[in-house]
């Protein structure tokens, strides 16, 4: 998740890619496999977050969309047809990735486009798409600015649009009995179409349900110290802090209560704290303990096919199933539905891609997914929370690893 996408999602790097990427982002094009046989090439554009705001979750999603790459022609493509990957950088601006998006399709002639991280990117990005009459199978942009566009054929790749990621926390704090509750709450959101909105949905049921809002407050992207808006809510004395956030603005939230030693008994953020490796890197292993998150795969998940594509990413990436993203599942579930609309058509071409998504369920690493009209998953995410230095899936009961633990235990600072 991404969440949002990350989430985003979201979310760290691993040591073997540190040179690849170098080498990716010196440029504002990288295409990623050609074939000698254009006539036998299947041209795939994809615009990412390659640096900016957005260059982690960007990085991770470029990983899970070259892994399936890799992996569908390793198997003789689609259709017999070798698949070339194009990816553009949009260095996280919703102007270039317009451009680059019109770009793909006008002057690169790709057959079939995919989508960005983050939901500010996905609506300017599925406009385009939807212009030229292509498919959108996007793996990181669920909020609900993505699917008020109304585009047809747009197919958000995650289990529910990102404002259901705060529901499944909110299910757990609703599930406890009434004395055990939190009884006052406060939010810190950036003024994001993916994080705000997430946010203020905990908000209206937790405030439905008689929990108190004794803070909320909305901070541009550009906020780089968070101090005083934490030392704000420090002073309001919430017993859960809910962090509408995305990265960098969620680590900096953390590093600022851990400075002021404020310790909330329950502490969820939408994105950052769903990074395996750079949480924490950013806020220290021991500070993980407690925060919550959601997430939609996990590294013991059993949905078909994780096993097959945890080995193959440690054997292409490098490093240990727990470190990899979310957004790397999302990216690569998201080619893997392209694979079976070939296998039950026989064809690939936008205008069949679209009348064949939108009818029955599709199985992916991040479950059955199904749509609405407008490309709204139908399911639901889970509630992760690090325990043990792991993010551990703790709701729902049916699908729990461990207990939730509660309260957070204090910062070691």
């Amino acid at each position: 998740m991404k969440l949002g996408n990350t989430k985003v999602s979201k979310r760290g790097l691993i040591t073997a890619g540190v040179v690849s990427v170098a080498l990716i982002t010196s440029s504002l094009v990288t295409t990623i496999a050609t074939s000698a046989n254009a006539a036998g090439t299947l041209k795939i554009g994809v615009s990412l977050s390659l640096t900016g705001d957005f260059s982690d979750s960007g990085l991770a999603a470029q990983r899970g969309y070259t892994l399936w790459q890799q992996e569908v022609n390793k198997k003789g493509g689609i259709l017999g047809r070798t698949v070339s990957l194009k990816i553009v950088n949009d260095a996280s601006s919703p102007d270039q990735v317009v451009t680059n998006y019109t770009n793909l399709i006008t002057k690169d002639k790709v057959d079939i486009v995919m989508g960005p991280f983050s939901s500010l990117l996905t609506v300017p990005a599925s406009r385009v798409a939807k212009r030229y009459g292509y498919s959108f199978i996007e793996p990181a942009g669920g909020g609900p600015k993505v699917f008020a566009e109304k585009n047809p054929n747009l197919f958000f790749v995650q289990p529910a649009a990102t404002t259901k990621g705060g529901d499944v926390f909110a299910d757990y704090i609703l599930s406890l009995p009434a004395a055990s509750r939190p009884k006052t709450a406060g939010y810190v959101k950036l003024d994001d179409p993916f994080a705000a909105p997430l946010a203020d949905n905990i908000k209206a049921r937790f405030e439905a349900a008689g929990i108190k809002t004794v803070y909320d407050h909305t901070y541009p992207s550009e906020t780089a110290d968070m101090t005083p808006i934490i030392s704000a809510l420090a002073a309001t004395n919430p017993d859960v802090v809910i962090g509408g956030t995305q990265s960098a603005d969620a680590f900096a939230q953390v590093k600022a209560m851990i400075q002021l030693k404020f310790d909330p008994s329950w502490l969820f953020l939408s994105n950052g704290a769903s990074a395996p490796l750079e949480f924490p890197q950013q806020i220290g292993l021991k500070n993980t303990e407690g925060v919550f998150t959601s997430s939609d795969w996990y590294p013991k998940s059993t949905a078909p096919g994780s096993a097959a594509f945890i080995k193959a990413y440690i054997a292409k990436f490098g490093g240990v199933a727990t470190s990899i993203d979310g957004t790397s599942a999302e990216a690569f579930s998201a080619g893997t539905l392209l694979e079976q609309v070939a296998a039950k058509t026989k064809k690939i071409d936008n205008k069949t891609i679209i009348a064949t998504l939108h009818k029955g369920s599709w199985p992916t690493l991040v479950g059955n997914l199904s749509w609405n009209a407008y490309g709204e998953p139908q399911g639901a995410y889970l509630l992760t929370q690090w325990q043990g230095g792991q993010l551990t899936t703790v709701w729902p009961k049916a699908s729990a690893q461990k207990t939730p633990l509660a309260p957070k235990p204090a910062w070691v600072g």
